[in-house]
């Protein structure tokens, strides 16, 4: 909760605009923080440069796909991402050219037994299905004389 809290805050001092959310939940045990929305964001505040953990959506403007997508794989994470779009061709153009370890289109954080993991500095490995098994398996080759 405290990462988060620090992010967000980072992110308003940068000037970043808090659209809804923005601090925790009063008078709830445990560390609950309430749905965050930040607009204005860009390359130099941790919001945006670190991976987050939290009910907290950056936007940042861009020119065009190209530049949406160069900014987006421009990080060291790649954990996952979303992209979200009445047009789903474009949306699923531009999810296949996203370095990240699961893209969503139109929705976000739905792990259905697909494997998941990142890319880059966001994990190695796989874990749930076929993938997930074969990290944990030697292959053996037996040849045995006729």
């Amino acid at each position: 909760l405290d990462r988060v809290q620090e992010l967000v805050e980072d992110a308003r001092a940068h000037g970043c605009e808090i659209l809804c959310g923005g601090d925790a939940i009063e008078g709830r045990s445990g560390f609950f923080y309430k749905p965050t929305i930040v607009s204005d964001i860009r390359e130099g505040v941790r919001l945006w440069d670190e991976e987050q953990f939290g009910p907290v959506l950056p936007i940042a403007p861009y020119s065009d796909d190209e530049e949406a997508i160069e900014r987006a794989n421009n990080t060291e994470y790649g954990l996952g991402a979303s992209v979200w779009s009445s047009d789903t061709t474009t949306a699923s153009r531009i999810a296949s050219k996203l370095l990240s370890g699961t893209v969503w289109v139109n929705q976000h954080t739905d792990l259905t037994g697909a494997p998941f993991g990142g890319f880059k500095q966001s994990g190695i490995g796989r874990e749930l299905g076929k993938a997930d098994i074969d990290a944990f398996t030697e292959i053996q080759t037996l040849s045995l004389a006729k």
